[in-house]
């Protein structure tokens, strides 16, 4: 990948120091901003490339440039490019922040791909930036056995833990980049759109945060430009520059896009906002999330990703049909957190996948129970070990009807509780019986502060067989405790290897699953 050294940060406005930036993440006097400024010289890709949603015959590709220009992408089976196929992409203009995706379709499966993206200025055409490259693994066509190998985390740069030069910036994404993964899922808290940063932050043991801080981390984000920002900060990590040029991505969203905890319909009370309607944010908050990851352009955040045979993941989107937290002990089978048809949804995929596994890919976890204050609950649970009832009533219903159709190899993965935990679920310790026992699996947070253990709800049965958590809460990166999970699917075999690994890979606890 090309790096960014500190004359292309500084030509685009991204001092990568320590302390305060020199001027605003995106605009400013002399950055990116201003009708009558026009930059200098060749265009700049400011924050690298990316790709994401790599299927058996396609892939999405991104970057941004510091002005207007035309995206051009070249794609290769080899990494000199020989024989490389090309393709324009689309004018690269303010209404985008200057991101802009391409998507590359007609790809073959199962192969490592390397690409090559530069950006053509408009004001004098043939003057393009230097190449940004990359590579990218596609998913195996239907039929096509072959291992599958891929990393999940989530929760990068809260709680006031951003980028430390001094401590090795965001470190984990190297550990995740050296187990050359086919993807990469972050289950949720992409960014942390309510954690402002400070330069400092004393560690118990008396050492020194530093964090890189920019205009656009100093406060919560309200407007469009403060939550692109966001996007953009977590870019200036070198690390994880890195490792998105060369593992696709597949990205939920949860809560810190926007603000903790948030519900549609909710109106703030927080006196940090002058913009208090969470509606208004999330849509600001959705178009940056849209604008700075190499996302679908297309349909709903829920889909089902089919990685040949071995594998079918169901990426939830747990936020956006959310119902309002309360002390979640409803009987109303309406509300939860899917909404009817994403419920009805994931219902019908699951009975129709063939799919060895069927991972399910949540951004809440099913068993912990997650509080939102004194008297509400933000997840699933709320600590009843009862019958189901307020969300658990969905989720029993879907488990239910994959049970009863004979679905089997069900696994889920999420992250949002900052420490790392494997729990096996089972009807013969649940309040209900109408499901086949499944595993569930925790990890992160990825930088950020770690917290836990939750408690339990003993509706479904969930029994711990690992936790790693920190002593105290908002423990920092520098202090450990900062996760990923990592999954195998052997081709010949067809059994699921999860290792749950720490910041520098090591793996803390590993477990195989048999073929169902």
């Amino acid at each position: 990948m090309t790096e960014l050294d500190r004359r292309t940060l500084l030509r685009a406005g991204l001092l990568a120091g320590t302390g305060v930036a020199g001027g605003a993440l995106l605009g400013g006097p002399g950055a990116l901003a201003g009708p009558a400024w026009r930059p200098a010289g060749r265009p700049v890709l400011t924050h690298g490339v990316q790709s994401g949603a790599a299927t058996a015959d396609s892939a999405v590709l991104w970057t941004r440039a510091d002005r207007p220009g035309r995206m051009i992408v070249e794609v290769s089976r080899r990494p000199d490019f020989r024989a490389a196929r090309r393709l324009p992409g689309p004018v690269l203009t303010p209404d985008t922040d200057f991101t802009g995706k391409v998507r590359l379709p007609g790809l073959p499966g199962a192969e490592r791909l390397h690409y090559r993206v530069r950006v053509e200025s408009l004001d004098r055409p043939g003057l393009a930036s230097a190449p940004s490259t990359g590579s990218l693994t596609t998913a195996p066509v239907p039929h096509q056995r072959r291992d599958v190998r891929f990393v999940w985390t989530g929760d990068i740069a809260g709680q006031g833990w951003g980028i430390a030069p001094d401590f090795g910036g965001m470190e984990i994404f190297r550990a995740m980049r050296e187990c050359r993964p086919d993807f990469f899922l972050c289950s949720g808290d992409t960014v942390y759109a309510d954690n402002p940063l400070t330069e400092t932050v004393t560690l118990p043991d008396g050492r020194v945060w530093r964090n890189l801080v920019v205009p656009e981390k100093l406060k919560v984000a309200e407007s469009l430009a403060e939550f692109r920002g966001q996007f953009a900060y977590n870019l200036l990590d070198e690390h994880l520059r890195a490792f998105v040029a060369e593992v696709p991505q597949v990205n939920q969203w949860d809560d810190h896009e926007v603000t903790n905890n948030w519900y549609p319909g909710e109106v703030l009370t927080d006196s940090r906002y002058t913009e208090r309607r969470v509606d208004v944010l999330a849509a600001r908050a959705r178009r940056a999330f849209d604008e700075w990851l190499p996302t679908p352009s297309r349909g709903p955040r829920y889909r089902r990703l089919r990685y040949g045979p071995l594998l079918d993941l169901f990426v939830l989107d747990m936020r956006t049909y959310k119902d309002p937290n309360d002390g979640n002990t409803y009987a109303d089978p309406k509300r939860g957190l899917l909404g009817a048809e994403q419920r009805a949804w994931l219902i019908r995929e699951l009975t129709r996948s063939r799919a060895t596994w069927k991972i399910i890919a949540t951004d809440l976890p099913l068993g912990l129970v997650v509080p939102d204050g004194a008297g509400a609950q933000e997840g699933v649970a709320q600590g009843d070990p009862g019958a189901p009832a307020g969300r658990e009533l969905e989720f029993a219903q879907v488990l239910g009807a994959a049970h009863r159709a004979g679905v089997t190899g069900i696994v889920f993965l999420t992250a949002d509780v900052h420490y790392t935990a494997a729990h096996h679920y089972d009807p013969a310790r649940a309040a209900v019986a109408d499901f086949t026992p499944f595993w569930e699996f925790v990890s992160g947070p990825a930088h950020a502060g770690a917290f836990g253990p939750n408690a339990l709800d003993g509706t479904f049965g969930p029994k711990a067989v690992f936790v790693n958590a920190p002593p105290r809460a908002n423990t920092s990166p520098a202090e450990g405790f900062q996760h990923f999970g990592e999954v195998q699917i052997d081709a010949e075999t067809r059994a699921l290897t999860v290792h749950l690994r720490d910041r520098a890979g090591r793996s803390l606890w590993t477990t195989t699953l048999p073929t169902p």
